[in-house]
């Protein structure tokens, strides 16, 4: 072989392996860059699985604290249920999605920021109702106590004035003092004996009372027999006592003006049968009260 042809093959050999040397670096290039992005590529998707977690707990404590606001505002129950719509149903989204790209984690980042605001002003608004209420319901009780003390204070006011009023009418029922009877005789002289008895005498003052009532009254005398029969001369003669319209054995006319009064009324017995011996009891009644009791002893 000439000296030019092992040259050629010389310079072609050098070639080659200049080739094989060149491809090499490139293919050890190539293989370092893939080797790096695929490093680089895990690092990127284990951030966003990272992210990916971080932002279903927050979810999750989203749903859990939207679960927990409760309130009996209509407006605000359906508001509150829309936004916990949507966080439940963002949840699901991610929990479904398998690939992830920085947009979508930025994008859900957004909205859990968004629902997290939302929740915040779901909670000043329920809060500032529940304050409200408890105003509301202090205020309430407040009134319940005032209408309470207002009803108590009434019903005291009517029992003063209804016991007021009873005072007055006590004040105002005529006092009779110096009540006596005695029986007379045809002489009109004290006798002690119901054979010599021809007329009873009851005798009284009306005392004065600035209380009661002036002008012309009816004084009754009830006289009953030691036997517990009434004396009266008519089964007419009767007059109102509190509801019941009872007998009365004599009655005067007299006009009361406030000051004491000396009265007498008379029980005549003639044309009828003699006084009984024994004890008789004499009631006085005016205006409808029984104003004096006494008795007289006959033998």
């Amino acid at each position: 072989m000439d000296q030019p042809d092992i040259q050629n093959i010389k310079a072609k050999e050098r070639r080659n392996n200049i080739i094989v040397i060149a491809l090499s670096v490139i293919l050890v290039t190539l293989a370092v860059l893939y080797f790096m992005k695929d490093r680089e590529h895990r690092a990127i998707v284990s951030e966003l699985n990272v992210e990916k977690d971080s932002i279903q707990v927050e979810l999750s404590d989203l749903v859990y604290r939207y679960d927990s606001l409760a309130t009996e505002n209509d407006t605000i129950s359906e508001e509150l249920f829309v936004a916990q719509a949507k966080v439940k149903n963002l949840l699901t989204e991610i929990e479904q999605t398998k690939k992830l790209s920085l947009g979508q984690i930025n994008s859900y980042q957004n909205q859990v920021t968004t629902l997290r605001g939302i929740m915040r002003d779901f909670v000043v608004q329920i809060d500032s109702l529940n304050r409200r209420n408890q105003e509301l319901l202090a205020e309430n009780q407040e009134v319940k106590e005032q209408y309470k003390q207002v009803e108590t204070e009434k019903l005291q006011l009517t029992q003063e004035k209804q016991a007021l009023e009873k005072n007055l009418q006590r004040a105002a029922v005529l006092q009779v003092r110096e009540l006596m009877a005695e029986a007379l005789n045809s002489r009109s002289k004290d006798t002690r004996f119901a054979n010599r008895a021809d007329q009873l005498r009851v005798y009284f003052v009306l005392a004065e009372n600035v209380s009661a009532r002036r002008g012309s009254k009816n004084i009754y005398v009830r006289i009953m027999r030691p036997d517990q029969l009434l004396m009266s001369k008519s089964e007419n003669n009767v007059f109102q006592f509190e509801d019941l319209n009872i007998q009365y054995s004599a009655m005067r006319e007299v006009v009361y003006e406030g000051h004491d009064l000396p009265v007498a009324i008379f029980w005549d017995n003639t044309g009828e049968t003699d006084f009984m011996p024994g004890k008789y009891t004499i009631d006085l009644f005016a205006d409808g009260h029984n104003i004096g009791t006494t008795s007289l002893e006959l033998r």
